[in-house]
């Protein structure tokens, strides 16, 4: 069994060796068919890369020689160009030279000439001065003395033209003046009243004795109380012996307030249903002579057909002060002078005489807008049914709207005229006196000036000066330059009448 199994392993070794042989033969055989085909194509390959690279080579060549070509013409057409520039530059060179040549010429002429003018600018300097010694020895003078009088006498010369100048243009203004004398007038008179005082605010409120305060003032003040808010009016009650101060903006019901006072006094009952009761009696009361205060001004001033609003505002005006002048007599004054002067100047006083009674109806409305009041009595006007002159000339007394008749001008000017005359408004007399001084002053500050009177209250300024000091025909300048310097620098209410006198004086004696 052993034997057997010996035998057949080694019947297996044999037969695979031989196996393996036999394939390893058939392997070699099959490598070498496919290497030799395999060079074969390779070599196929080689010989169409070989012959694209060369198709190429030669496209590329061809490119590379066309490029060079083109550089060369490029290169050609530069060389011609830079020959060409090069011949130019040779001969702006050439002719650079020849005009360089042509400049040193000149210059040499022109430095020969310049040498002939100084020596003639020298000699011109020495004729000129011998001519200068000689005119210095036949006048007496020197250069610079002979300046100084030629300045003055042109100064002077200059003063004395100009004056001359001045009185004729103010002669020709004179006699053009009658061809539109009504604007001229009405333009020559434009001056307001400066504002100097501050309205009353206050009405004290006489009694008999210090005792009528505590009843006035009430049970923990409820008397006064009531009192001030059935008025309207700030009731102040001090240490001021027999007197209660009331004190409001509103005029109208400070009167309201007074007279309550007085009846409530009078009566001797005071507690709040009283005071509200005679507050109530007095504010009718007063209504009612507002309206007969109206009534009885538009009759004496014979104004006729005004809204009756219009009256009863006018009546309102007699409570109402502006600057210390009551507003009704100011109104009463204005209307007068505007109807005068539309006499003497050919227009309608009646128109007049309405437009200066209406002309400041707007600082007493029932309601107060921020307006000014010219502006606000011009739309009350209008709001009542007046004409359009008559409302233009109540807006524009003031400047706020454009004058477009000869009413307007007339009722500015009248307002002006009634606030400054004298006395008409409150001004305090410290004031008044350094206005005075300040007029004096400011003339004696100028040369030649001896003695200065501020006389008519300001309204004209008499100036004295010296003979030896100042000719006729500087007083002249004198006047028109203090007038110009106080118009500049002071304010005051009209105008001022600058009055220069020179005189001269010869005293001999007989022996």
């Amino acid at each position: 069994m052993g034997m057997y199994i010996i035998i057949a392993i080694g019947t297996f070794i044999i037969g695979g060796v031989v196996t393996w042989s036999v394939l390893h033969f058939l392997l070699k055989s099959k490598y070498d068919s496919v290497l030799t085909e395999a060079e074969k194509e390779s070599e196929v390959i080689k010989q169409k890369k070989l012959l694209e690279v060369k198709e190429k080579f030669l496209h590329l060549k061809a490119d590379l020689e066309k490029q060079v070509s083109a550089r060369n013409a490029k290169i050609q057409s530069v060389e011609t160009k830079l020959k060409q520039r090069e011949l130019s530059l040779n001969q702006r060179q050439e002719d650079l030279q020849r005009r360089n040549g042509e400049i040193d010429t000149i210059k040499e002429n022109l430095s020969v000439q310049l040498e002939l003018i100084d020596k003639k600018k020298q000699d011109l300097e020495k004729l000129h001065q011998k001519e200068v010694e000689q005119l210095e020895t036949l006048s007496g003078l020197s250069a610079d003395e002979a300046k100084e009088k030629l300045i003055e006498s042109l100064k002077d010369e200059a003063k004395s033209e100009a004056t001359s100048y001045i009185n004729e243009i103010m002669e020709e203004a004179k006699m053009t003046a009658n061809k539109d004398a009504k604007k001229v007038i009405i333009q020559s008179i434009q001056r307001v009243a400066t504002e100097t005082a501050i309205e009353n605010a206050i009405t004290v409120f006489h009694i008999d004795s210090d005792e009528i305060k505590g009843r006035i003032i009430g049970r923990e003040g409820r008397n006064i109380r009531a009192l001030e808010a059935a008025t309207g009016i700030e009731i102040v009650v001090d240490d001021t012996p027999e007197a209660i101060v009331l004190s409001g903006f509103d005029p109208v019901r400070r009167e309201i307030a007074r007279l309550a006072l007085h009846q409530l006094v009078q009566d001797g009952r005071i507690h709040p249903a009283r005071i509200e009761e005679i507050v109530t009696k007095v504010k009718k009361q007063v209504e009612d002579e507002i309206v007969e205060t109206g009534k009885r001004t538009v009759i004496d001033l014979g104004v006729h057909g005004l809204h009756p609003e219009l009256i009863r505002l006018i009546g309102k005006m007699k409570y109402r002060s502006s600057y210390g002048q009551n507003l009704l007599q100011h109104a009463r004054e204005t209307a007068n002078l505007c109807a005068v002067m539309a006499s003497e100047l050919g227009l309608n006083p009646k128109k007049a005489r309405r437009a200066g009674l209406l002309h400041d109806i707007g600082k007493v409305p029932d309601d107060e807008p921020e307006l000014p009041h010219a502006i606000l009595g011009m739309k009350l006007c209008e709001k009542y049914k007046e004409k359009p002159e008559i409302c233009n000339a109540v807006g524009s007394h003031h400047d706020e709207v454009e004058m477009q008749t000869l009413l307007a001008p007339i009722v500015q000017v009248c307002d002006a005229i009634s606030g400054a005359r004298p006395g008409a408004r409150r001004e305090v007399v410290e004031a008044y006196i350094k206005r005075l001084n300040d007029l004096e002053q400011l003339a004696l500050s100028y040369p030649g000036v001896v003695k200065t009177y501020a006389i008519q209250a300001g309204r004209e300024l008499r100036v004295i000066v010296g003979a030896d000091k100042i000719d006729d025909k500087e007083t002249e300048n004198l006047s028109n330059e203090i007038a110009k310097k106080i118009q500049d620098e002071m304010t005051y209410p009209g105008q001022v009448k600058i009055t220069v006198i020179r005189e001269t004086r010869a005293v001999s004696y007989a022996k």
